[in-house]
Protein backbone atom coordinates (compact mmCIF):
# COMPACT_ATOMS: atom_id res chain seq x y z
CA UNK A 1 0.00 0.00 0.00
CA UNK A 2 1.36 3.72 -0.39
CA UNK A 3 0.34 6.89 0.77
CA UNK A 4 -2.64 7.70 -1.73
CA UNK A 5 -4.08 4.46 -0.77
CA UNK A 6 -4.69 5.61 2.87
CA UNK A 7 -8.03 7.64 3.85
CA UNK A 8 -8.76 10.43 3.95
CA UNK A 9 -6.87 10.69 0.63
CA UNK A 10 -7.22 14.41 0.49
CA UNK A 11 -4.89 14.69 3.53
CA UNK A 12 -2.44 11.82 2.47
CA UNK A 13 -1.85 13.30 -0.92
CA UNK A 14 -1.05 16.47 0.28
CA UNK A 15 1.05 15.29 2.97
CA UNK A 16 3.11 12.91 0.50
CA UNK A 17 3.42 16.62 -1.35
CA UNK A 18 5.44 17.82 1.25
CA UNK A 19 7.73 14.96 1.67
CA UNK A 20 9.34 15.70 -1.98
CA UNK A 21 10.13 19.18 -1.29
CA UNK A 22 13.47 19.63 1.37
CA UNK A 23 12.27 21.54 4.36
CA UNK A 24 14.70 21.21 7.42
CA UNK A 25 14.22 24.43 9.99
CA UNK A 26 15.85 27.36 8.56
CA UNK A 27 15.81 25.96 4.89
CA UNK A 28 12.59 26.10 4.38
CA UNK A 29 12.53 28.46 0.88
CA UNK A 30 11.07 25.92 -1.19
CA UNK A 31 8.52 24.75 0.60
CA UNK A 32 7.33 28.52 1.48
CA UNK A 33 7.16 28.96 -2.17
CA UNK A 34 4.98 25.52 -2.74
CA UNK A 35 2.33 26.58 -0.23
CA UNK A 36 2.48 30.19 -1.72
CA UNK A 37 1.63 29.11 -5.12
CA UNK A 38 -0.92 26.30 -3.61
CA UNK A 39 -2.84 28.77 -2.22
CA UNK A 40 -2.77 31.28 -5.20
CA UNK A 41 -3.86 28.34 -7.04
CA UNK A 42 -6.60 27.60 -5.75
CA UNK A 43 -7.71 31.57 -5.91
CA UNK A 44 -7.38 31.91 -2.45
CA UNK A 45 -6.15 35.47 -0.81
CA UNK A 46 -2.15 33.79 0.08
CA UNK A 47 0.39 36.54 2.00
CA UNK A 48 4.25 35.40 2.41
CA UNK A 49 5.23 38.01 5.36
CA UNK A 50 8.93 39.36 5.42
CA UNK A 51 10.56 35.89 6.88
CA UNK A 52 8.59 33.48 4.94
CA UNK A 53 4.87 32.83 7.16
CA UNK A 54 2.21 32.09 5.19
CA UNK A 55 -1.22 32.89 5.34
CA UNK A 56 -4.41 31.66 3.22
CA UNK A 57 -7.79 32.73 3.58
CA UNK A 58 -10.18 30.84 2.52
CA UNK A 59 -14.38 32.36 3.09
CA UNK A 60 -16.72 30.90 5.06
CA UNK A 61 -19.35 28.62 3.09
CA UNK A 62 -22.42 30.32 2.21
CA UNK A 63 -24.82 30.33 5.30
CA UNK A 64 -21.82 30.11 7.41
CA UNK A 65 -20.60 33.96 7.37
CA UNK A 66 -21.34 35.02 10.77
CA UNK A 67 -19.74 32.08 12.35
CA UNK A 68 -15.97 33.08 14.31
CA UNK A 69 -13.09 32.91 12.23
CA UNK A 70 -10.70 30.46 12.78
CA UNK A 71 -7.04 30.36 12.43
CA UNK A 72 -5.61 26.43 11.46
CA UNK A 73 -2.07 26.86 12.53
CA UNK A 74 0.99 24.66 11.99
CA UNK A 75 4.73 24.66 10.69
CA UNK A 76 6.08 24.33 7.61
CA UNK A 77 10.07 23.32 8.94
CA UNK A 78 10.62 19.68 9.69
CA UNK A 79 13.68 18.21 12.13
CA UNK A 80 16.45 16.51 9.71
CA UNK A 81 17.64 13.37 11.57
CA UNK A 82 18.88 10.01 10.37
CA UNK A 83 20.65 6.86 11.14
CA UNK A 84 24.29 7.03 10.92
CA UNK A 85 24.68 4.81 8.13
CA UNK A 86 21.55 6.46 5.82
CA UNK A 87 22.67 8.21 2.88
CA UNK A 88 20.57 11.74 2.75
CA UNK A 89 20.81 15.02 2.00
CA UNK A 90 18.00 16.90 3.99
CA UNK A 91 18.71 20.04 1.91
CA UNK A 92 18.77 17.99 -0.99
CA UNK A 93 16.64 14.76 -1.20
CA UNK A 94 13.06 14.25 -0.40
CA UNK A 95 11.74 11.98 2.80
CA UNK A 96 11.26 7.96 1.55
CA UNK A 97 8.46 7.73 3.47
CA UNK A 98 6.36 4.04 3.35
CA UNK A 99 3.81 2.52 5.19
CA UNK A 100 4.08 -0.58 7.75
CA UNK A 101 1.14 -1.85 8.48
CA UNK A 102 -0.46 0.88 11.07
CA UNK A 103 2.05 3.39 10.56
CA UNK A 104 3.53 5.64 8.05
CA UNK A 105 7.48 4.97 8.86
CA UNK A 106 10.55 7.22 6.68
CA UNK A 107 13.77 4.94 5.29
CA UNK A 108 16.29 5.51 7.47
CA UNK A 109 15.17 9.28 8.46
CA UNK A 110 12.89 11.32 10.26
CA UNK A 111 9.39 11.59 8.72
CA UNK A 112 8.28 15.03 9.28
CA UNK A 113 4.69 14.11 10.16
CA UNK A 114 6.02 16.95 13.05
CA UNK A 115 4.50 18.92 11.79
CA UNK A 116 4.20 18.18 8.24
CA UNK A 117 0.26 16.30 9.19
CA UNK A 118 -1.06 19.62 10.51
CA UNK A 119 -0.02 21.42 7.41
CA UNK A 120 -1.77 18.88 5.44
CA UNK A 121 -4.73 18.71 6.82
CA UNK A 122 -4.68 22.50 6.82
CA UNK A 123 -4.19 22.48 3.46
CA UNK A 124 -6.70 19.81 2.90
CA UNK A 125 -9.70 21.81 4.59
CA UNK A 126 -8.27 24.76 1.48
CA UNK A 127 -8.03 22.64 -1.05
CA UNK A 128 -12.14 20.72 0.24
CA UNK A 129 -14.72 21.47 -1.79
CA UNK A 130 -17.79 19.98 0.75
CA UNK A 131 -16.72 20.70 4.06
CA UNK A 132 -19.27 23.38 5.87
CA UNK A 133 -17.33 26.38 7.75
CA UNK A 134 -17.55 30.32 8.72
CA UNK A 135 -14.24 32.50 7.89
CA UNK A 136 -10.84 30.09 7.72
CA UNK A 137 -7.45 30.96 7.66
CA UNK A 138 -4.18 28.81 7.62
CA UNK A 139 -1.35 30.32 9.16
CA UNK A 140 1.83 27.95 8.32
CA UNK A 141 5.26 29.47 10.00
CA UNK A 142 8.82 28.67 9.70
CA UNK A 143 11.86 27.87 11.94
CA UNK A 144 9.59 26.28 14.65
CA UNK A 145 11.92 23.75 15.82
CA UNK A 146 15.21 25.89 15.71
CA UNK A 147 13.71 29.09 17.40
CA UNK A 148 9.98 30.00 16.51
CA UNK A 149 11.13 32.61 14.90
CA UNK A 150 8.18 32.46 12.35
CA UNK A 151 6.22 32.96 15.37
CA UNK A 152 8.05 35.86 16.67
CA UNK A 153 7.96 37.67 13.79
CA UNK A 154 4.41 37.36 13.07
CA UNK A 155 3.01 40.71 12.54
CA UNK A 156 0.54 41.97 15.27
CA UNK A 157 -3.24 42.65 13.34
CA UNK A 158 -2.34 41.18 10.52
CA UNK A 159 -4.78 38.03 11.25
CA UNK A 160 -8.83 38.35 11.15
CA UNK A 161 -9.91 35.23 13.44
CA UNK A 162 -10.62 34.85 17.13
CA UNK A 163 -10.41 30.95 17.46
CA UNK A 164 -6.58 29.34 17.21
CA UNK A 165 -6.37 25.50 16.27
CA UNK A 166 -2.88 24.82 16.52
CA UNK A 167 -2.21 21.36 14.54
CA UNK A 168 1.06 20.38 16.09
CA UNK A 169 -0.18 18.12 19.06
CA UNK A 170 1.17 14.42 18.83
CA UNK A 171 -1.65 12.13 20.63
CA UNK A 172 -4.86 11.86 19.23
CA UNK A 173 -7.63 11.98 21.69
CA UNK A 174 -5.82 15.05 23.88
CA UNK A 175 -7.09 18.47 23.62
CA UNK A 176 -3.58 20.54 24.85
CA UNK A 177 -4.18 24.06 26.26
CA UNK A 178 -0.87 24.52 27.81
CA UNK A 179 2.89 24.41 26.84
CA UNK A 180 6.33 24.64 28.03
CA UNK A 181 8.34 27.43 27.61
CA UNK A 182 12.06 27.45 26.82
CA UNK A 183 15.65 28.65 26.96
CA UNK A 184 18.87 27.76 24.51
CA UNK A 185 22.21 27.87 26.83
CA UNK A 186 25.48 27.75 24.79
CA UNK A 187 28.46 27.29 26.77
CA UNK A 188 31.64 27.71 25.26
CA UNK A 189 35.62 26.30 26.08
CA UNK A 190 38.89 27.31 24.33
CA UNK A 191 41.66 25.11 24.44
CA UNK A 192 45.07 25.06 23.26
CA UNK A 193 46.57 22.08 21.69
CA UNK A 194 49.17 19.88 22.55
CA UNK A 195 51.30 17.47 19.89
CA UNK A 196 50.80 13.81 19.84
CA UNK A 197 53.48 12.29 21.79
CA UNK A 198 54.99 8.78 20.62
CA UNK A 199 53.89 5.45 21.55
CA UNK A 200 50.01 6.63 21.84
CA UNK A 201 47.52 4.56 19.30
CA UNK A 202 44.43 6.48 17.74
CA UNK A 203 40.74 5.23 18.51
CA UNK A 204 37.69 6.26 18.20
CA UNK A 205 35.64 5.98 20.97
CA UNK A 206 31.86 5.53 19.60
CA UNK A 207 28.07 5.62 21.54
CA UNK A 208 25.70 4.66 19.26
CA UNK A 209 22.48 2.89 19.32
CA UNK A 210 20.13 4.74 21.45
CA UNK A 211 16.78 5.70 20.72
CA UNK A 212 16.92 9.48 21.13
CA UNK A 213 13.49 11.65 20.57
CA UNK A 214 11.52 14.91 21.22
CA UNK A 215 13.61 16.42 24.22
CA UNK A 216 9.95 17.60 25.32
CA UNK A 217 7.43 14.98 24.59
CA UNK A 218 9.71 11.76 25.19
CA UNK A 219 12.03 13.63 28.17
CA UNK A 220 10.01 11.82 30.49
CA UNK A 221 11.17 8.33 29.02
CA UNK A 222 14.27 8.93 30.84
CA UNK A 223 15.99 7.56 27.93
CA UNK A 224 19.80 7.56 28.12
CA UNK A 225 21.63 10.74 26.38
CA UNK A 226 24.56 9.67 24.44
CA UNK A 227 26.50 12.96 25.51
CA UNK A 228 25.96 12.18 29.25
CA UNK A 229 27.30 8.86 28.49
CA UNK A 230 30.21 9.96 26.84
CA UNK A 231 31.42 11.86 29.45
CA UNK A 232 30.41 9.44 31.88
CA UNK A 233 33.12 6.71 29.69
CA UNK A 234 35.95 9.43 28.88
CA UNK A 235 36.22 10.85 32.75
CA UNK A 236 38.09 7.41 34.15
CA UNK A 237 40.20 7.60 30.78
CA UNK A 238 41.37 11.14 30.95
CA UNK A 239 41.74 11.12 34.57
CA UNK A 240 43.33 7.81 35.49
CA UNK A 241 44.28 6.33 32.27
CA UNK A 242 46.43 8.20 30.42
CA UNK A 243 44.31 8.75 27.57
CA UNK A 244 43.98 12.13 25.42
CA UNK A 245 40.79 13.66 23.45
CA UNK A 246 41.31 14.43 20.38
CA UNK A 247 37.87 15.81 19.68
CA UNK A 248 34.80 14.79 20.60
CA UNK A 249 31.14 15.14 18.30
CA UNK A 250 27.75 14.44 19.89
CA UNK A 251 24.14 15.22 19.13
CA UNK A 252 23.32 17.84 16.35
CA UNK A 253 19.71 19.33 17.45
CA UNK A 254 19.08 21.14 20.51
CA UNK A 255 15.24 19.69 20.20
CA UNK A 256 16.48 16.09 20.08
CA UNK A 257 17.95 13.61 22.66
CA UNK A 258 21.19 13.20 21.06
CA UNK A 259 21.29 9.62 19.96
CA UNK A 260 24.67 8.91 18.80
CA UNK A 261 28.47 10.80 20.42
CA UNK A 262 31.69 10.10 18.80
CA UNK A 263 35.10 10.82 20.24
CA UNK A 264 39.08 10.44 19.19
CA UNK A 265 40.95 9.39 21.36
CA UNK A 266 44.96 8.72 21.76
CA UNK A 267 45.88 5.48 24.02
CA UNK A 268 48.84 4.68 25.78
CA UNK A 269 50.20 1.91 24.28
CA UNK A 270 51.34 0.46 27.19
CA UNK A 271 47.65 1.25 28.69
CA UNK A 272 45.54 -0.65 25.58
CA UNK A 273 44.16 -3.54 27.74
CA UNK A 274 42.87 -1.21 30.51
CA UNK A 275 41.68 1.34 28.57
CA UNK A 276 39.81 -0.90 26.25
CA UNK A 277 38.61 -3.33 29.63
CA UNK A 278 37.12 0.42 31.30
CA UNK A 279 35.09 1.12 28.29
CA UNK A 280 33.94 -2.45 28.01
CA UNK A 281 32.83 -2.02 31.86
CA UNK A 282 31.15 1.33 31.74
CA UNK A 283 29.39 0.39 28.98
CA UNK A 284 27.75 -2.44 30.68
CA UNK A 285 26.99 -0.75 33.76
CA UNK A 286 25.16 2.03 30.93
CA UNK A 287 23.48 -0.70 28.89
CA UNK A 288 22.49 -2.45 32.07
CA UNK A 289 20.98 0.51 33.54
CA UNK A 290 19.27 1.34 30.77
CA UNK A 291 17.96 -2.05 30.07
CA UNK A 292 14.32 -1.19 29.73
CA UNK A 293 13.97 2.64 28.25
CA UNK A 294 17.25 2.19 25.92
CA UNK A 295 18.44 -1.41 25.44
CA UNK A 296 20.15 -1.40 22.33
CA UNK A 297 23.30 0.81 24.05
CA UNK A 298 26.23 0.33 22.12
CA UNK A 299 29.42 1.56 23.76
CA UNK A 300 33.28 0.67 22.17
CA UNK A 301 36.22 1.60 20.40
CA UNK A 302 37.80 1.17 17.37
CA UNK A 303 41.70 1.39 16.33
CA UNK A 304 42.24 4.04 13.48
CA UNK A 305 45.25 3.86 10.96
CA UNK A 306 45.97 8.03 11.16
CA UNK A 307 47.74 9.01 14.40
CA UNK A 308 45.90 12.91 14.69
CA UNK A 309 48.87 15.45 15.18
CA UNK A 310 47.98 16.93 18.17
CA UNK A 311 45.53 16.62 21.19
CA UNK A 312 43.19 18.98 23.27
CA UNK A 313 45.50 19.84 26.14
CA UNK A 314 44.89 17.54 29.93
CA UNK A 315 43.48 20.62 31.62
CA UNK A 316 40.80 21.63 29.36
CA UNK A 317 39.18 18.20 28.29
CA UNK A 318 39.14 16.87 31.64
CA UNK A 319 37.45 19.93 32.88
CA UNK A 320 34.86 20.08 29.82
CA UNK A 321 33.64 16.25 30.53
CA UNK A 322 33.39 17.18 34.58
CA UNK A 323 31.08 20.00 33.38
CA UNK A 324 29.31 17.77 30.66
CA UNK A 325 28.85 14.80 33.32
CA UNK A 326 27.50 17.64 36.14
CA UNK A 327 25.29 20.06 33.60
CA UNK A 328 21.23 19.02 34.70
CA UNK A 329 20.02 16.45 32.59
CA UNK A 330 16.37 14.80 32.02
CA UNK A 331 13.77 15.79 34.36
CA UNK A 332 14.43 17.70 36.99
CA UNK A 333 11.15 18.38 38.17
CA UNK A 334 7.22 16.95 38.37
CA UNK A 335 4.29 19.19 37.78
CA UNK A 336 2.69 19.94 41.17
CA UNK A 337 -0.14 20.82 39.32
CA UNK A 338 -0.63 18.58 36.62
CA UNK A 339 -0.15 15.19 37.31
CA UNK A 340 2.20 13.22 34.88
CA UNK A 341 3.07 16.32 33.36
CA UNK A 342 6.93 17.16 33.46
CA UNK A 343 7.34 20.79 34.79
CA UNK A 344 11.20 21.53 34.36
CA UNK A 345 13.98 19.43 32.38
CA UNK A 346 17.23 20.07 30.03
CA UNK A 347 18.58 18.42 27.54
CA UNK A 348 22.12 17.83 26.91
CA UNK A 349 21.80 18.41 23.30
CA UNK A 350 25.08 18.68 21.40
CA UNK A 351 29.03 18.90 22.70
CA UNK A 352 31.05 19.69 19.68
CA UNK A 353 35.35 20.64 19.40
CA UNK A 354 35.94 22.47 16.48
CA UNK A 355 38.64 24.77 15.82
CA UNK A 356 40.75 25.40 19.35
CA UNK A 357 36.81 25.63 20.78
CA UNK A 358 34.97 23.31 22.76
CA UNK A 359 31.03 24.17 22.27
CA UNK A 360 27.87 22.56 24.69
CA UNK A 361 24.26 23.14 23.81
CA UNK A 362 21.32 22.55 25.77
CA UNK A 363 17.99 23.23 25.98
CA UNK A 364 15.64 24.22 29.11
CA UNK A 365 12.14 23.71 28.92
CA UNK A 366 9.69 24.46 31.79
CA UNK A 367 5.87 25.59 32.68
CA UNK A 368 7.35 27.85 35.60
CA UNK A 369 9.76 30.25 34.61
CA UNK A 370 11.26 30.83 37.89
CA UNK A 371 12.39 27.21 37.57
CA UNK A 372 13.31 27.44 34.16
CA UNK A 373 15.28 30.56 35.65
CA UNK A 374 16.60 28.46 38.59
CA UNK A 375 18.01 25.42 36.63
CA UNK A 376 19.40 27.52 34.25
CA UNK A 377 21.59 29.26 37.31
CA UNK A 378 22.54 25.99 38.19
CA UNK A 379 24.00 24.77 34.76
CA UNK A 380 25.43 28.19 34.68
CA UNK A 381 27.28 27.69 37.59
CA UNK A 382 28.65 24.36 36.82
CA UNK A 383 29.96 25.35 33.06
CA UNK A 384 31.61 28.70 34.43
CA UNK A 385 33.21 26.95 37.40
CA UNK A 386 35.13 24.68 34.50
CA UNK A 387 36.17 27.71 32.88
CA UNK A 388 33.62 28.09 30.03
CA UNK A 389 31.91 31.05 28.65
CA UNK A 390 27.85 30.72 28.80
CA UNK A 391 25.80 32.76 27.21
CA UNK A 392 21.58 32.45 27.32
CA UNK A 393 19.45 33.29 24.21
CA UNK A 394 16.56 32.05 22.43
CA UNK A 395 13.92 32.27 25.05
CA UNK A 396 10.54 31.91 24.59
CA UNK A 397 7.15 32.00 27.06
CA UNK A 398 4.79 28.85 27.96
CA UNK A 399 1.36 28.97 27.28
CA UNK A 400 -0.87 29.29 30.25
CA UNK A 401 -4.06 27.02 30.71
CA UNK A 402 -7.11 28.42 30.32
CA UNK A 403 -9.72 25.67 31.75
CA UNK A 404 -13.12 28.34 30.74
CA UNK A 405 -11.71 28.78 27.12
CA UNK A 406 -15.04 27.99 24.85
CA UNK A 407 -13.17 26.90 21.82
CA UNK A 408 -12.30 23.90 24.20
CA UNK A 409 -16.13 23.43 25.25
CA UNK A 410 -17.13 22.96 21.91
CA UNK A 411 -14.35 20.79 21.14
CA UNK A 412 -15.07 18.45 23.90
CA UNK A 413 -18.41 18.43 23.04
CA UNK A 414 -17.60 17.97 18.85
CA UNK A 415 -15.26 14.35 19.96
CA UNK A 416 -18.09 13.34 22.28
CA UNK A 417 -20.42 13.39 19.85
CA UNK A 418 -18.46 11.72 17.40
CA UNK A 419 -16.57 9.31 19.40
CA UNK A 420 -18.73 8.63 22.81
CA UNK A 421 -16.35 9.41 24.65
CA UNK A 422 -14.34 12.31 26.21
CA UNK A 423 -10.85 13.71 25.45
CA UNK A 424 -8.43 14.26 27.41
CA UNK A 425 -7.41 17.78 28.02
CA UNK A 426 -3.66 18.26 28.72
CA UNK A 427 -0.86 20.32 29.12
CA UNK A 428 2.59 19.81 27.32
CA UNK A 429 6.24 19.82 27.97
CA UNK A 430 7.03 20.75 24.69
CA UNK A 431 6.96 24.22 22.99
CA UNK A 432 4.12 25.09 21.16
CA UNK A 433 3.90 28.35 19.16
CA UNK A 434 0.72 29.08 20.84
CA UNK A 435 2.56 31.22 23.96
CA UNK A 436 4.43 33.34 21.66
CA UNK A 437 1.35 33.94 18.94
CA UNK A 438 -0.74 34.67 22.14
CA UNK A 439 1.05 37.32 22.63
CA UNK A 440 0.42 39.03 19.72
CA UNK A 441 -2.74 37.98 19.59
CA UNK A 442 -3.93 38.18 23.46
CA UNK A 443 -7.90 37.89 22.52
CA UNK A 444 -7.36 34.70 20.72
CA UNK A 445 -8.83 31.23 22.30
CA UNK A 446 -6.58 28.75 21.63
CA UNK A 447 -6.27 24.65 21.98
CA UNK A 448 -3.78 22.25 20.35
CA UNK A 449 -4.86 19.12 18.69
CA UNK A 450 -3.06 16.52 16.40
CA UNK A 451 -2.86 12.78 15.48
CA UNK A 452 -0.98 10.09 16.95
CA UNK A 453 2.71 10.40 16.48
CA UNK A 454 5.48 8.41 17.85
CA UNK A 455 9.21 9.42 18.48
CA UNK A 456 9.33 12.53 16.50
CA UNK A 457 12.78 14.13 16.37
CA UNK A 458 14.20 10.87 15.34
CA UNK A 459 14.43 8.27 12.32
CA UNK A 460 11.83 6.06 14.57
CA UNK A 461 9.33 8.87 13.81
CA UNK A 462 5.73 7.20 13.01
CA UNK A 463 2.37 8.12 12.15
CA UNK A 464 -0.69 6.31 13.33
CA UNK A 465 -2.87 5.65 10.31
CA UNK A 466 -6.42 5.39 11.89
CA UNK A 467 -6.08 8.10 14.07
CA UNK A 468 -5.39 10.78 10.88
CA UNK A 469 -8.38 9.86 9.97
CA UNK A 470 -10.09 10.35 13.18
CA UNK A 471 -8.29 13.61 13.69
CA UNK A 472 -9.66 14.89 9.93
CA UNK A 473 -13.21 14.12 10.84
CA UNK A 474 -12.78 15.77 14.31
CA UNK A 475 -10.84 18.90 12.95
CA UNK A 476 -13.76 19.53 9.97
CA UNK A 477 -16.65 18.74 12.73
CA UNK A 478 -15.27 21.17 15.04
CA UNK A 479 -15.08 24.02 11.95
CA UNK A 480 -19.04 23.15 11.11
CA UNK A 481 -19.70 23.70 14.91
CA UNK A 482 -17.84 27.04 15.77
CA UNK A 483 -20.68 29.36 17.64
CA UNK A 484 -21.37 32.89 15.99
CA UNK A 485 -19.91 36.00 16.91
Amino acid sequence: MELKDLKPQLVWKNFYSLTQIPRPSKKEVKAVEFLYDFGKSLGLETIKDEVGNIIIRKPATPGMEKRKGVILQGHIDMVPQKNADKVHDFEKDPIEAWVDGEWVRAKGTTLGADNGLGVAVAMSVLESKDLKHGPVEVLVTVDEETGMTGARALEPGILKGDILINLDSETEGELYVGCAGGLDITAELPYGTVPAPAHYRPYLLTVKGLKGGHSGMDIILYRANANKVMARVLLPLLRDMGVKLVSIDGGSLRNAIPREAFAQILVPEENVAGVTACIGAVGEAVKSEYATTDPDISVFATEQDDVPAGYMEDSAALAAMRAVSGCPDGVWRMSDAVPGLVETSNNTAIVKSENGRLYVKTLMRSSVDTAKEAMAEQARAVFELAGFKVTFSGGYPGWAPNSSSPILHTMKEVYRSLYGNEPAVMAIHAGLECGILGGAYPHWDMVSCGPTILSPHSPDERANVATVEKWWKFVTATLENIPEK
